[in-house]
C-alpha cells in the first residue's frame, strides 16, 4: 500500500506522525511511502533522513493526496486538506470528532475510511506524559507575579510554604505532572477515583509533601490551591463538571488552572481549547491555560512517542486493508469512525443522533 505522510497545519504544531525509522520499517514490509517535503524538519527529521529511509519526497501536499491511499497525520485535516480527500482514502489521525459535527461531516461527506488515533491507542498514550509534564511546567511559570499569578514561589524559602498544587487524574498525564511539580518542590495533592492509582502514587512519592485523595475531596482543597492541573479526559456524554464556574469564586485570585485534556466545558466547566499562539485567558480572576497540543512544545520527543505508538496500527491497516484490519484487531475496530459515508463509531452516533452502521454490515 502507498502510505502518505503529511506536514501538520495546526498553528504552532511541530510534530510529525512518523519518524524515518518507522518509515524504513514500513518500506521493509513492502509498502511505498510518500512524504510531503519539510514534514519532519521542526522535529529534527529532514527530508534527507526520510529519503535515506526509502521514502519518496513530494514537493506539495496535493501529490501525497493524489498518490497515497493511507494518509497518516497527527491532527485532523485542516485548511486546504478536506477538499483533497477522496473516497478511497484511509485516514489515521487524532480526530476527536464525536462531539464535533462539522469535523465529522467532513469525513462522512468525503466518504473516507477514518480511524481516530485517540481510540485506537487507549488506554496508552505516548503523548500523555509529555502533556502532563509540559502543562505542569507552564502552570508553575504562570504562578509568577509578572504573569498575574499568585506570586507564590514553587519551592519553599525563608520559612515560607511552597506553592500548593492540585493534580486531578493520576494516570499517565497526571504522573507526568507530579514528576515536575514535586521535583520543583511544590506541595501537591493528587485526586482520582481509582484506589490503585491513588495507592501507586503514594508509593511513588514517599517523603515528599504529597497526599493522594479521592476526587470527592477536591472541592474542599480548591481554596488553598495556587495551581490546578487537570489530567482527566472527560466523557463527552457527561454534563456535570469536577470544577464548576461557581467554584472559581472560592479560589485565590491569580490562581492558575492548566487543563491538559483541554475538553471544552469538560472536567472544568470554564475550559475552552487554546493554542500556543494565544494560550491563556481569565475567568473570574483565575488564569486558564488550555493548549490542545501541549506535546508539540517538545517536538522530537513527542514525535518519537506518537510514531512508536501508531506504528502497529499503520502496519495492520496497510497490510490487511482498513476493514479487514479492524475485523482482525479489536483495537483498530474501536477507533474506526466511518467508511464510505457510513458512521461506525457508537459514541459519535449517540452524541449527534446519527444512524450507526455496524462493522459486520460492511
Amino acid at each position: 500500500m502507498i502510505i502518505g505522510l503529511l506536514r501538520e497545519l495546526k498553528p504552532d504544531e511541530r510534530r510529525v506522525a512518523l519518524r524515518p525509522v518507522e518509515v524504513r520499517r514500513l518500506v521493509e514490509l513492502g509498502h511505498e511511502i510518500v512524504v510531503e517535503t519539510q514534514s519532519g524538519v521542526a522535529a529534527g527529521f529532514g527530508d534527507d533522513l526520510y529519503a535515506g529511509a526509502g521514502a519518496r519526497i513530494a514537493a506539495a501536499p496535493q501529490v501525497v493526496f493524489q498518490d497515497a491511499r493511507l494518509l497518516v497525520k497527527v491532527h485532523e485535516p485542516q485548511q486546504h486538506e478536506p477538499a483533497l480527500l477522496k473516497r478511497d482514502h484511509i485516514l489515521l489521525a487524532s480526530l476527536y470528532c464525536e462531539a464535533n459535527r462539522a469535523r465529522l461531516n467532513v469525513l462522512l461527506q468525503a466518504g473516507v475510511t477514518a480511524f481516530a488515533v485517540e481510540h485506537v491507542v487507549r488506554p496508552l498514550s505516548a503523548s500523555s506524559a509529555l502533556g502532563g509534564e509540559i502543562g505542569a511546567l507552564e502552570g508553575a511559570r504562570l504562578l509568577l507575579a509578572p504573569h498575574s499569578g499568585t506570586g507564590k514561589h514553587f519551592a519553599g524559602h525563608f520559612g515560607l510554604a511552597p506553592a500548593r498544587a492540585l493534580v486531578i487524574g493520576l494516570g499517565t498525564a497526571g504522573r507526568g505532572a507530579l514528576r515536575v511539580l514535586l521535583g520543583l518542590g511544590m506541595s501537591v495533592a493528587g485526586f482520582d477515583i481509582d484506589c490503585l492509582a491513588l495507592e501507586q502514587s503514594r508509593l511513588d512519592w514517599p517523603g515528599r509533601d504529597f497526599t493522594a485523595l479521592h476526587v470527592d475531596n477536591l472541592p474542599t482543597h480548591l481554596p488553598e490551591a495556587d495551581l490546578v492541573v487537570n489530567c482527566v479526559l472527560w466523557d463527552k456524554t457527561r454534563r456535570d463538571h469536577l470544577i464548576t464556574r461557581a467554584m472559581l469564586g472560592e479560589m485565590k485570585r491569580g490562581a492558575v488552572i492548566v487543563d491538559v485534556a483541554a475538553d471544552r466545558a469538560g472536567a472544568i466547566e470554564t475550559s475552552m481549547p487554546t493554542t500556543w499562539l494565544s494560550p491563556v485567558y481569565q475567568v473570574q480572576g483565575i488564569t486558564h491555560f488550555c493548549v490542545e497540543n501541549l506535546p508539540s512544545a517538545s517536538p522530537e520527543a513527542a514525535s518519537t512517542g506518537y510514531s512508536r505508538m501508531i506504528f502497529e496500527a499503520v502496519a495492520s491497516i496497510a497490510g490487511h486493508g482498513p476493514i479487514e484490519g479492524a475485523r482482525r484487531d479489536p483495537t483498530l475496530a474501536r477507533g474506526l469512525v466511518c467508511s464510505d459515508g457510513k458512521l461506525l463509531h457508537a459514541g459519535a452516533a449517540q452524541l449527534q443522533g446519527l444512524t450507526l452502521t455496524r462493522l459486520d454490515a460492511l
